[in-house]
């Protein structure tokens, strides 16, 4: 049986205690200079030059294996924010992602506990994916949708290693009938993850990067 292959970035799930996700979100700000398009389940990283008005930080996207690393994920976009100039009324439904060049205060999960379901992409990977739970990996880059306001990014399979400075700690499989672990290499990819953010900007890293 093969996995369905639905990207979807990354999704909070649960604390590392086991605790459900409970929805807390922190706000954030992206600039009206920055070019590219946000989507729900995008990793985010902050730009301190692009702050607004009010000291809000500012996000941009997060780059796989850089430094310092991710401060969380887009979980939310709004019309306005509880700081701005003028206050908004939402006459419409919320947008369901942050269309590039344009100034938006987005919702954040940026809780260095948390963890997040995520697909692998199914790229070439020699261990087994049932012996992937303990080790790191990457995360890749893909298209978000304009239609479901989701992310395109996945776990990069063919990164999986014990390198600490991989940006994901793989933690298990998702424990559900439809997501099939396989014990053989390169079989039943797409299968989906609960990861741990390695290289979470608020936790161990250098002051000032």
């Amino acid at each position: 049986m093969a996995n369905t292959n639905v990207a979807r970035g990354f999704i909070p799930y649960a604390y590392v205690s086991g605790a459900p996700y409970n929805g807390s979100a922190n706000i954030y700000y992206k600039a009206a200079g920055y070019g590219t398009a946000l989507y729900v389940g995008d990793p985010v990283v902050t730009h301190s030059a692009s702050n607004d008005a009010n000291g809000v930080p500012a996000v941009q996207i997060a780059v796989s294996n850089t430094v310092p690393g991710m401060v969380g994920v887009v979980v939310g976009i709004s019309d306005g924010g509880p700081l701005a100039a003028t206050p908004v009324t939402v006459t419409r439904d919320l947008p369901i992602y942050s269309p590039a060049s344009t100034a938006q205060y987005l919702l954040v999960a940026d809780d260095p506990n948390l963890l997040f379901m995520i697909q692998d992409d199914a790229s070439s990977q020699a261990t087994a994916p049932n012996l992937w739970p303990g080790l790191n990996a990457h995360f890749v880059s893909g298209t978000g949708s304009t239609v479901t306001g989701y992310s395109g990014y996945q776990l990069l399979a063919s990164s999986v290693a014990t390198t600490g400075t991989l940006d994901l700690k793989i933690i298990r499989g998702l424990n559900q009938a439809d997501n099939v672990i396989s014990s053989v290499a390169n079989t039943n990819m797409n299968a989906k993850w609960l990861v741990r953010v390695n290289r979470h900007e608020y936790v161990n890293q250098t002051a000032g990067l």
